[in-house]
């Protein structure tokens, strides 16, 4: 591991799961929880309210399909208030209701279940979490990125916005060759610290600086 990308974990290697409090472990909950992250992150708003409004709605009981579903409109909404996430507070709770019943209704509120739906293919996985309201494209980077904690068979996973703060470090700017950066168990990690650079040129000078 060269120089730059040890100071890179060190400065910015924490995956915004683990921020949320989520735990990337392969379970339904975490599964679930990364998902309804990944929904809020989508929006033009600032991550730190987004992962303070995930906390919110975690803590309100939202943490798994069947809990997010039997919270009312209104209790969504108070608790994506509390983060204010205000903006967009109201068709966010609408949307984050018709997942959570979505993902009851076609996976048993198990997400471990959508890789082998997709035959663990990243295109179709692509588009079995585009059937979810709020995930577009990037969404599904935003779930990938760091579900390759937890799914080997989406390693490695550096969307455009991963590769741009490659190449604003002087780091490989193809996916194979950035993954040798580091250990497989650290891809989640890179992913989520070159997201930061990309979109934080003082944390890129921070890093090259050392």
């Amino acid at each position: 591991m060269g120089s730059v990308v040890k100071r890179l974990l060190r400065e910015a290697g924490r995956t915004f799961a683990e921020e949320a409090g989520i735990p990337l472990k392969d379970q339904p909950g975490a599964l679930f929880r990364l998902l309804v992250l990944a929904n809020l992150l989508s929006t033009r708003i600032s991550s730190e309210i987004a992962l303070e409004a995930a906390r919110q709605l975690f803590e309100a009981g939202g943490g798994t399909a069947r809990g997010l579903a039997r919270l009312t409109w209104q209790q969504r909404v108070d608790a994506l208030g509390r983060a204010h996430y205000v903006r967009y507070d109201e068709s966010t709770a609408s949307r984050l209701g018709d997942m959570a019943e979505l993902v009851q209704e076609h996976y048993a509120g198990d997400l471990r279940r959508l890789p082998i739906k997709a035959e663990r293919d990243r295109d179709r996985a692509a588009g079995l979490l585009r059937e979810f309201p709020g995930i577009g494209p990037t969404g599904v980077d935003i779930f990938c990125r760091e579900a390759q904690a937890m799914w080997p068979w989406l390693r490695p996973y550096f969307d455009a916005q991963t590769l741009r703060g490659a190449e604003r470090l002087g780091l490989p700017a193809d996916p194979k060759k950035l993954a040798d950066e580091v250990a497989e168990k650290d891809l989640a990690r890179l992913a989520a610290a070159l997201v930061r650079v990309a979109r934080d040129k003082r944390l890129a000078e921070t890093v090259l600086k050392g």
